[in-house]
Parts: C-alpha cells; sequence; structure tokens
C-alpha cells in the first residue's frame, strides 16, 4: 500500500514553546491509525498541524510532515487550501459549531464542494442525498432543506461526515469524533466512519482519548503522553501486551468496544 501521510520526527510549537516533539508514525492507504491519550497530550494538535489549522501562534518547528511525499509545513497558503478538502479531510469534536445555524445545510454542504470544482449545482443535490444515504439518512433531501439547529447532537456529526466525505478526501482527520454522543449514537458514527473506509477506501486518523474505541476501529495505534510518544504499533499488539506504563493505565481506565470490521 502507498503511503500518504508521514510524520518524521515532528515537532510542532505555540509561541515557540513545543507542544509535542519527536512524532513519526505513517498512514498507508486504507488504513486506520489511532491516536490516544488524555487531554493536553497533543493529540489534536498533531491532526491540525497537517491541515494548517494551528492558528497564528502555532508552527511545526522541528522534523515533517508529508503528504503523498510533500512537505505540508513548506506548503503556501494558497496550496494547503487546494489540499484541505479534497486531499485532507476533518470531521472535528463538535461538528454542529463549524455549521452557520442560519443558512441551511444543504446550501453549506454546495458551498464547501464548489468551492473546489468538484461538483456543479445541477448534480449537487443527487450526489449530497446519495453520499447521506451511504451514512445512514433515509431522508437525506429534508436534512439539506434543515437547519443545523433542527438537527440531534448525533445527526450533526453524520452531517459532519458527510461535509467531509463530500470532495471523496485520501486521508480522513477526525478529532474526537465521537466524545460528545451517547454510546448508541457512538457505535452508529464508528460503523459509518469503517463503512466510508469499505466504500471509497478512505485512510483515517482517529484521535480520541478513549483506547477502546481504538481497539474497535484501527489497525495501528500511537499512544501519547505529555506530547511525546510512549508506545506506537499494530493496535491487537498494543492493547494485548502493552510495554509503557501509561498505556496500561489507559486500558484499565477506559470501557472497551467488541472489534468491528468494515
Amino acid at each position: 500500500m502507498a503511503e500518504l501521510l508521514k510524520y518524521e520526527q515532528t515537532e510542532i510549537s505555540y509561541r515557540g514553546r513545543p507542544a509535542v516533539t519527536d512524532i513519526s508514525f505513517t498512514l498507508r492507504e486504507g488504513e486506520i491509525l489511532g491516536i490516544v491519550g488524555e487531554s493536553g497530550s497533543g493529540k489534536s494538535t498533531l491532526i491540525r498541524a497537517a491541515m494548517g489549522l494551528l492558528g497564528p501562534s502555532g508552527a511545526v518547528t522541528g522534523g515533517d510532515i508529508l503528504y503523498r511525499g510533500r512537505s505540508l509545513p513548506a506548503l503556501s497558503p494558497e496550496e494547503l487550501r487546494r489540499i484541505n478538502g479534497p486531499e485532507l479531510g476533518m470531521i472535528f469534536q463538535n461538528a454542529g459549531a463549524s455549521f452557520c445555524p442560519i443558512r441551511k445545510v444543504g446550501a453549506q454542504l454546495y458551498e464547501s464542494a464548489a468551492a473546489h470544482g468538484k461538483v456543479s449545482g445541477h448534480d449537487f443535490t443527487e450526489h449530497a442525498v446519495d453520499l447521506l444515504q451511504k451514512i445512514g439518512f433515509a431522508d437525506g433531501k429534508r436534512i439539506l432543506d434543515s437547519y443545523p439547529f433542527e438537527l440531534s447532537g448525533g445527526m450533526q456529526q453524520r452531517v459532519g461526515i458527510a461535509a467531509a466525505m463530500l470532495l471523496k478526501p485520501s486521508v480522513l482527520l477526525a478529532d474526537e469524533p465521537t466524545s460528545a454522543l451517547d454510546v448508541f449514537v457512538q457505535k452508529q458514527v464508528v460503523e459509518e466512519m469503517l463503512m466510508l473506509r469499505k466504500t471509497f477506501g478512505t485512510s483515517i486518523v482517529l484521535v480520541t482519548h478513549n483506547i477502546g474505541l481504538v481497539g474497535a476501529m484501527a489497525d495501528h495505534v500511537l499512544v501519547l503522553k505529555d506530547g511525546r510518544a510512549v508506545e506506537y504499533g499494530g493496535t491487537q499488539q498494543v492493547l494485548q501486551a502493552p510495554e509503557n506504563a501509561y498505556t496500561k493505565k489507559l486500558m484499565s481506565a477506559v470501557p472497551r468496544l467488541k472489534r468491528m470490521t468494515g
């Protein structure tokens, strides 16, 4: 499988102070990587750096982040905008917060697709409804005609997945996508993300504090503590025989989910 996303001894700093140090991993086509650790361990910083979403105080200050062999930190803002969306997609922890509350969902999804020239007004609705059906909405047209506040939290999260997948990115970066959801909806979202890999061949980086969720989804797992990697390897190897005391602590403290396939 071809390498898509690669971190090489990456250091990320805010106002010159390192928040993430010496992180290396490789994501290949169709793989799911889970990144776990407690709040403040650097999980979200790690994936936001790939898309240039660190804000004015953040920067990659060491090593590199490569997408298909190209250095992402070296790209101009315009070059990065062309990659974000069609190549690298993001699901935020609270998808509802990323939608404008006074504009209908369909208008916002269309604007995102049209900005990259991937869809015309003529076929947008058909394409969007089909995608919404693939992630569990039987009434896609109603969803497109709804305002975000008319949808439940779980529905907003699934629409967030649809928004990220509308351009069929090669890599989906998911930042705590289930943390605000109840257990039933968590399971639904997990199944839908696995379906995206099966249907589109999407590679996924799943950021979560829940190592049980990673056990249900991921092929590999990276464990972070205080901005450093303490364990990295095949998921079953790490879960069944963790070498690091911090990983053992996480495993004992977090509920497990049954392994799922997609």
